[in-house]
């Protein structure tokens, strides 16, 4: 028995010491125009909501979702956001293909996440991935209505979604029953 432990530790840090020799001499890509392999996407966003739930505190909004502070998220996120996340003439990124991975489009494929787990990822950041911790850029009033516009895409109020058509064009996306958005988490 005592051999088979020492066999498995052996092997696992084999491979560790293999990964590592593979990185520091070159071997692996780091081109951000490439297509991540789905099994890439699907532990690296499995790690990301991992940490949030970890780190993340429960705290609720505690700016009110009036139609005036959904407005003002909504045109922070228009300056800060769209650009990467997609933009609110209802098309993706012109940036969504030049990063690795590509950042979530947002308007097109709403968040599904609380409050609580969307505020964290904007205040501090998510690592490599090209998103900044806007607690450095953005006040925390800022970065909570841009929270609730995010959380409110697929469901705005009237007066929200005529300043979105009057403002950009177009009316915000369509949404119907039982339309999938983002699913990040089983709760």
């Amino acid at each position: 028995m005592r051999n088979f432990v020492l066999g498995v530790i052996f092997t696992l840090l084999v491979l560790v010491l293999a990964g590592y020799a593979l990185a520091v001499l070159g071997f692996l890509p780091t081109s951000a125009d490439a297509t991540p392999p789905a099994f890439e996407i699907r532990m690296g966003m499995t790690a990301v909501d991992a940490s949030i739930e970890r780190h993340a505190p429960r705290i609720n909004n505690p700016i009110p979702p009036l139609d005036e502070n959904l407005i003002e998220g909504m045109k922070v996120y228009a300056m800060n956001c769209a650009l990467c996340h997609g933009t609110l003439d209802n098309k993706p990124s012109p940036l969504e293909k030049s990063f690795y991975p590509p950042p979530p489009q947002f308007i097109l494929d709403p968040l599904d996440d609380p409050e609580w787990h969307t505020y964290y990822a904007i205040r501090s950041g998510i690592r490599y991935t090209g998103m900044p911790a806007w607690n450095k850029a953005l006040r925390e009033e800022e970065m909570w209505k841009v929270t609730a516009f995010l959380s409110r895409i697929q469901k705005l109020p009237p007066a929200v979604q005529d300043y979105w058509k009057k403002s950009f064009g177009v009316a915000p996306p369509a949404t119907t029953s039982g339309e999938a958005g983002h699913h990040h988490h089983d709760h």
